[in-house]
């Protein structure tokens, strides 16, 4: 028998993966010698070789620790900032964190009260007016905050906030639970290496791209964390985490390559969490495309997607597939009629719009039918996706483009040349249709990338603002996700599980979080 030349520790990949990996060894060897100096150097600095240490390494890179503009929210998920309220995501409703109680019958007029005691990392108090003026910068400088909270004016003494919107608005408070309304000391200036929140743990550095260093906040309120700090690190490359692991570099990875989890799993030392959360992959359709403008044209990219083909082969199993925004088993999530799909009800859409396939082209008075769609390579699914779509397009006559971005929200916000994007959102991270249901379809949605703009959508959406019943809520976001359907605004693909891998002979107390939002914690320990 021959014997192969291939590293046994590769020969479990698919021949894909393994070349992945190989090409990535020597990008690794070189980040093993960094990490060695790194630690020699934090062990130096701490006096002794005891200190209680997590690394965790992310799927997102940042270049800005400014919470209130930051898309990846890392300053809430590393455990330096905290917001007003936060969502148990066990009942899917907001509980207190900062704040410790609220009231606002009518809708508009709002009284907040802080927690007593608590201290940003300076040592400041974060009574009524930090709060006030964080939240006020928070809407200053992020317009998608200031149309998402709707507040007309705010009032600060002591620990009470009294808080005007600008009109009905029974939601507001569950708004409050989005990281960009992070609570921070604004005086300080200089985000990036002054980020002072009221968080478990507080910042020491931060290189762009690549790790924030963080220690332990001592007179944390909710009680001081038991770690003596973190590393918290970004690598966008899903086999170079899963190395990172295996190698003991890094102690919990978000995210690992999906192709490696059975390796994983069988590797001593190493615990796999897969959780359902509340994401959903999908197809954003560019409504301002011409091509795109005509809904049979937008029903034929969804006939071509093969959800459960791609959940199997791409994920392995771990998600589910979609036909709507939300997770089946949430209360706000209706039910759907299966449409026709396949490459047949592909072309027949198409023919109803006027396309015919000649020669091998779908075309419509002479003009071929080209699509560019995007995609990014952080979330490692959304490329493979891609280029399962445009292989099944190409069957029927269709040329498309994959164009690889680097960030997504900031391209698909100032660019309109590209006619689809495979895109990941979350949306019930406040445990309510609301969030993605604005953000996504209302004209001032900051994640309207698709451009919709539907008077009879927007009504439904507004009148959801301002209703406060819960099955009330959910009948309206029944109604506006039948009509997002209906019309192909957008076309969902999967569900997808949060996948993490971590060292379980050291990491005790990690919670893999529905929302995403909350990972590192004063909770979170070592067994060492």
């Amino acid at each position: 028998m021959k014997k192969s030349t291939q590293p046994s520790s590769l020969r479990f990949f698919s021949p894909r993966t393994a070349l992945r990996l190989c090409l990535a060894l020597p990008m690794l060897i070189v980040l093993a010698l960094l990490s060695a100096c790194s630690e020699t150097s934090q062990r130096a600095s701490n006096g002794s070789g005891d200190n209680k240490h997590i690394h965790f390494l992310y799927n997102f890179s940042t270049r800005s620790l400014d919470p209130h503009v930051d898309s990846s929210y890392v300053p809430l998920r590393a455990g330096i900032t905290e917001t007003l309220v936060k969502l148990d995501e066990e009942q899917l409703k907001v509980v207190p964190w900062l704040a410790e109680s609220w009231a606002g019958e009518d809708g508009v007029h709002w009284t907040l009260n802080l927690r007593e005691g608590i201290t940003f990392h300076n040592g400041k108090a974060m009574d009524g007016p930090a709060v006030k003026a964080s939240l006020e910068r928070a809407m200053t400088e992020n317009v998608a905050i200031r149309n998402a909270l709707n507040i007309g004016e705010i009032t600060a003494e002591g620990q009470q906030l009294q808080i005007t919107t600008t009109r009905p608005f029974p939601e507001f408070i569950s708004e409050l639970v989005n990281p960009n309304v992070s609570i921070i000391d604004v005086t300080e200036g200089d985000f990036n290496s002054k980020l002072t929140g009221t968080g478990p743990f507080r910042l020491i550095s931060f290189a762009p791209g690549s790790k924030l260093e963080l220690e332990r906040y001592d007179a944390y309120w909710d009680g001081a964390s038991r770690l003596d700090s973190v590393t918290f690190s970004f690598n966008e490359d899903a086999n170079a985490r899963t190395l990172a692991l295996q190698s003991d570099q890094v102690d919990i990875v978000y995210r690992p390559e999906v192709e490696s989890l059975e390796v994983l799993r069988a590797q001593k030392g190493i615990e796999v969490q897969a959780t359902s959360t509340f994401r959903v992959h999908q197809m954003t359709m560019n409504m301002q495309r011409a091509s795109m403008q005509d809904v049979r044209v937008r029903r034929a990219v969804d006939a071509l997607i093969n959800r459960q083909e791609i959940v199997d082969t791409i994920l392995l199993g771990y998600g589910e597939a979609a036909i709507g925004p939300f997770l089946p088993s949430l209360p706000f999530a209706p039910s759907f009629e299966t449409a026709p799909g396949g490459e047949a009800a592909a072309v027949q859409y198409l023919n109803e719009a006027g396309y015919t396939l000649q020669d091998g082209v779908m075309q419509k008075n002479g003009e071929p039918l080209q699509l560019v769609l995007l995609t990014y390579s952080s979330r490692a699914d959304l490329p493979l996706i891609a280029q399962v779509f445009q292989s099944d397009a190409k069957r029927i006559g269709i040329q498309v483009e994959i164009r690889q971005i680097d960030t997504p929200e900031d391209y698909m916000a100032s660019n309109r040349d590209w006619d689809l994007a495979t895109y990941s959102n979350l949306t019930a991270p406040r445990g309510d249709a609301g969030y993605y249901l604005n953000a996504t379809y209302h004209p001032d949605g900051a994640l309207n990338f698709s451009g919709a703009e539907q008077p009879e959508l927007t009504a439904i959406i507004d009148k959801l603002n301002r209703t406060v019943g819960a099955d009330e809520r959910a009948v309206l976001a029944e109604q506006a996700a039948g009509y997002v359907h209906e019309q192909m605004i957008n076309s969902f693909i999967l569900h997808p599980s949060t996948i993490v891998a971590y060292n379980k002979d050291k990491v005790k107390n990690w919670v893999t979080a529905r929302s995403e939002y909350y990972m590192i914690t004063n909770e979170l320990d070592t067994l060492e």
